[in-house]
């Protein structure tokens, strides 16, 4: 029932005014910034969609500000944490932030500007075989993405049987832009992100072929190309190339509903992607962006749309840097099925509300934080657990 202050407000039609007023606000773009190109979208709510605010009163909690350069983040069968740390460390942790356990028997990892130990993932059976899978900067003669598994000791302490699956193709000196995330399908074989290395010279593998750079890679538990892959029989190309075009792929998940495949990358300046993952697509990088260089020039032609590429579901200009990606299967009943994106630059969560699979709704979470969000998990809790590269794991929960 209507207050007798409201009741003069809605028979003079002011009333209605201002929630219309209130409501175009909401929905007016998060971004306010200038774009750093004049380039235009290919369609309708492809960049600064319609903003969005949460009804539900949430909290967020910081329950450590010790972690070592945390850069993956999982939940264990039985709710706790498991931490990847790029300088080379992994961790359990109790769901309040403690360490429980220091885990060794890893490989040597690059550890220099963007190399290191980088995503963690459990196989699909970890309650029965304790198997983990890793990827990271593998040093050598140029340093290349690897994917590594091992089993789990009984008293979680180490990694036994520690073998290496896989390597992306070719090494560079570099250390730069290695992406990586790893995902499960359904069957039990993995999608893994790969980076394109970021030097002009190299970053062009990324349309190539006959490398792995710049790609998503498709593997068996023992690192051999999955059955059937879309260019599988094609000379000289890689059997695991699942899709190409891709320039530090940092976000990659699965929508848990459809199992469709979701990722997200870093642009240059300006053109950060979301993209919906199939089969033998190309994604266009480095010659299709939304982005310019670091410079302001063009990169390559300035292309944004080109026949037999790939247009993401989503850019924003500028950027938000977006560290790692996630499906939201919390217990906010509003925040259902949405993409949470862990932003650096852009220092907040971003909450994407999709619907048939386009961007319907943006809203920056945790932005009075300021901090660099680069890894995230749903909790069996229901509550998001999510590490900053300062060092900080917070947890964010319904109030």
């Amino acid at each position: 029932m209507l207050s007798k202050f409201y009741k003069p407000l809605l028979l003079s039609g002011i009333f209605m005014a201002a929630t219309v007023a209130a409501t175009a606000q909401d929905n007016a773009p998060v971004e306010k910034n200038k774009a750093n190109t004049d380039y235009k979208p290919a369609f309708a709510g492809q960049t600064r969609g319609p903003g969005v605010k949460s009804k539900t009163a949430y909290t967020s909690t910081v329950l450590s500000t010790t972690l070592k350069n945390p850069w993956g983040l999982r939940t264990l069968p039985d709710g706790r944490l498991l931490l990847s740390g790029k300088s080379g460390t992994m961790q359990i942790l109790a769901t309040d932030g403690t360490v429980e356990k220091d885990i060794t028997g890893f490989p040597a990892v690059q550890f220099r500007d963007q190399g290191g130990l980088l995503d963690i993932a459990l196989d699909p059976a970890f309650a029965k075989n304790r198997m983990l899978y890793w990827t990271y900067a593998q040093p050598g003669e140029g340093a290349t993405l690897a994917v590594a598994k091992g089993k789990l000791s009984a008293d979680e302490t180490k990694l036994e049987d520690v073998k290496v699956i896989w390597e992306a193709t070719p090494r560079y000196r570099g250390a730069g832009q290695f992406g990586s995330r790893i995902v499960f399908d359904k069957q039990g074989n993995l999608f893994v992100s790969v980076g394109d290395r970021q030097s002009n010279e190299i970053r062009v593998k990324a349309q190539d072929l006959t490398s792995t750079l710049g790609k998503i890679v498709h593997i068996t538990p023992e690192g051999k190309p999955v059955a059937n892959g879309p260019f599988a029989g094609k000379e000289g190309t890689p059997a695991e190339i699942y899709a190409l075009g891709f320039r530090n792929p940092d976000g990659l998940t699965m929508n848990p509903a459809t199992g469709d495949l979701w990722e997200v990358e870093f642009g240059p300046r300006g053109g950060d992607e979301l993209n919906l993952i199939k089969a033998g697509q190309n994604y266009g990088w480095p010659f299709v962006t939304y982005g310019i260089e670091y410079g302001g020039s063009k990169v390559y032609d300035g292309i944004q749309q080109k026949e037999g590429t790939t247009q993401p579901v989503y850019y924003w200009d500028p950027v938000i840097s977006p560290g790692c990606l996630v499906f939201y299967t919390g217990n906010i009943a509003e925040w259902k099925g949405n993409l949470l994106v862990g932003g650096l630059s852009g220092n907040h969560i971003i909450r994407l509300v999709i619907k048939d699979n386009k961007v319907v709704g943006e809203e920056r979470l945790l932005e009075d934080k300021r901090e660099r969000w680069r890894c995230m998990t749903i909790g069996k809790d229901g509550a998001i657990y999510a590490g900053t590269d300062g060092g900080k794991l917070y947890k964010i929960a319904k109030q």
